[in-house]
């Protein structure tokens, strides 16, 4: 494989300043804004802004930052990471990316997905009780959205969450269509069987361990494709990591804002605090892309080749990591990653050829 797009995502984290005090979610904002415009001049292919509302994270509203970032940049794709499908009214979620790519000239995507976190539930009046059908319902209204606005017929249908659409047309309607859009999961079966039944191309948002184990979800994903009688679709994937100039140098930027981070979280979920080591074996042999450009290049090249993923987006906000290392880490990453991640690629793919010449005697 040789061709692959390579992004990054953020939560827009609550960072701190120089001295070690929290930035305001307002200054967070912007300063997204400027990482996401470094993004665009270094040659990163793709920006993801993920949905939030809790006090740790500054974006709640990514379409509105989407579009201010549009404005900054010129060739960079804009979408989320993710966009929480089940709060959300599928009808309105449709036409603010439609507008999205409208004044982007064709950059936006969304993924849509349930979300990590569960605030947005209470906050927009929903019952966790629904978790399910809510997401399964809203993913059908989205995809028939999507679907007309394709072949330019009218939107039916009807479910238990919202009343009917009865042969609506939702406007702006998508300059080119279709609508880029994918579904975020993090790897249940029953979500990557539900991505592929609604056609929409996988992201795998994998934050944890060895990532070969998600394996088995890529085929259960192309498995359930083929059975469909769908053409393959693109797979991608989300990942944590930092770069910096050395591998020790990226380890030591990274441990304290991650500890925080991890330890926040998992106080909330039940789970025993980190350490150094685990953190350390998570860079060693887990799903933190954290070094050198060459040691973060050889590691995701590993993982698109095991997964036979088309695209790779490594959030790199991790916490209260600062925006001076991140802005480092995004340089990094379009200039020296990207370039290495496609040669490694390309030679990977360029060998089996060879061999197979000297083969035939050719």
């Amino acid at each position: 494989m040789s061709s692959i797009e390579l992004g990054l995502d953020t939560f827009g984290d609550i960072t701190t300043d120089a001295d070690g005090r929290p930035k305001s979610h307002a200054r967070v904002l912007r300063d997204v804004v400027a990482q996401a415009e470094l993004a665009d001049q270094v040659g990163v292919d793709f920006i993801g802004v993920g949905e939030h509302h809790r006090p740790d994270f500054a974006i709640s509203a990514p379409e509105v930052l989407l579009a201010a970032i549009a404005g900054r940049t010129r060739r960079i794709r804009l979408g989320t990471a993710v966009t929480i499908l089940s709060t959300d009214d599928p009808v309105r979620v449709y036409q603010r990316f439609s507008t999205l790519d409208a004044v982007s000239g064709g950059r936006a995507e969304v993924i849509l997905g349930r979300g990590s976190f569960t605030e947005s539930f209470p906050l927009f009046g929903y019952s966790l009780d629904d978790y399910d059908d809510l997401f399964e319902e809203k993913l059908a209204i989205f995809a028939a959205l999507r679907d007309a606005d394709r072949t330019g017929e009218p939107v039916r249908w009807k479910g238990t969450v919202r009343p009917p659409l009865d042969g609506v047309r939702v406007f702006p309607p998508v300059e080119r269509p279709p609508l880029s859009a994918w579904v975020g999961v993090g790897g249940s079966p029953e979500s990557v069987v539900r991505a592929a039944r609604y056609r929409f191309p996988l992201t795998l948002a994998i934050i944890g361990g060895d990532p070969r184990r998600f394996a088995p979800y890529v085929e259960l994903y192309h498995r359930a494709l083929a059975q469909l009688g769908s053409e393959p679709l693109p797979v991608g994937v989300h990942s944590p990591g930092h770069v910096a100039e050395t591998d020790a140098e990226a380890r030591e930027e990274l441990w304290p804002a991650y500890q925080v981070m991890r330890n926040r979280i998992g106080a909330e979920r039940g789970w025993s605090p980190t350490s150094r080591a685990e953190f350390d074996r998570e860079v060693a042999a887990g799903s933190l892309y954290v070094g050198s450009p060459e040691t973060v290049a050889r590691k995701i090249a590993a993982t698109v080749r095991a997964l036979g993923a088309s695209r790779f987006d490594l959030k790199y906000s991790n916490g209260t990591l600062r925006h001076e290392l991140m802005l480092r880490s995004i340089e990094l990453y379009g200039r020296e990653v990207i370039p290495r991640v496609q040669r490694l690629l390309a030679e990977a793919t360029a060998v089996p050829a060879e061999d197979n010449v000297a083969a035939s005697g050719m």
